[in-house]
């Protein structure tokens, strides 16, 4: 079975488990818009302090649903020995995680697309003009996010304390990308909108090398 059909039959048993409840979907969401709103309230930013602080507070929220969404990534596997029939399984490592990785990006995009216009409402940020640029942007971030996490996720799974480990093992590894992220939100909520190419080029680069890495390492990823 080739890795590209094996990700995809993953990727809609991921898809089928989690449409069927929506909790976690749904908890994420609720979890990040509670602290897009909270932030509101709390500094109630003007025009200018929107355009400054915005997009740090906005990634923050990101952080939270992913980190929220991640850790359980490969909790369902640990029950009734599954992440073991699915190792034994003639298809190879890298399709486990490609498949994790595939459902955990379409989930917290889903969140994404909800959370950044209630964003948009509540700190007075203009989205015309840039929405196409910022849509770029949150890709590329968002697959950095996925990957490192989804990674990390595999790597926590027979941890005792995962709930402790992962936090501590993803964060770390994701300040760069966080800060290249803000960067170039934060140059699109300018007065004078304009995608920072270095920090865009710094995003892809850094997904590139995380998903080759998990690609090279899949084996011992998910060794026990």
């Amino acid at each position: 079975m080739t890795t590209a059909r094996a990700a995809a039959i993953l990727l809609t048993k991921e898809l089928r488990l989690e449409f069927r409840t929506r909790e976690l979907l749904n908890a994420t969401v609720v979890f990040a818009l509670i602290v897009v709103v909270l932030f509101s309230f709390a500094f109630n930013p003007t025009a200018g302090e929107s355009r400054r602080y915005g997009p740090g507070l906005l990634w923050i929220a990101f952080l939270f649903a992913g980190s929220l969404m991640l850790h359980p990534s490969f909790g369902r596997e640990q029950e009734n020995h599954t992440l073991d029939a699915l190792r034994m399984a003639p298809l190879s490592p890298f399709a486990i995680l490609l498949g994790k990785m595939l459902a955990n990006l379409l989930f917290l995009s889903l969140a994404e697309i909800i959370i950044v216009p209630v964003f948009a409402v509540l700190y007075n940020v203009s989205l015309v003009g840039v929405i196409g640029r910022l849509a770029l942007v949150l890709f590329l971030g968002t697959i950095g996010l996925v990957v490192t996490g989804t990674v990390f996720s595999a790597v926590a799974a027979h941890a005792r304390m995962r709930e402790l480990l992962l936090p501590l093992l993803l964060l770390p590894i994701l300040a760069p990308l966080l800060i290249a992220a803000v960067e170039a939100t934060a140059s699109l909520f300018a007065e004078q909108p304009g995608l920072d190419r270095t920090w865009l080029a710094f995003l892809g680069g850094f997904d590139i090398v995380f998903l080759t890495a998990s690609w090279l390492l899949s084996d011992f990823l998910l060794e026990e």
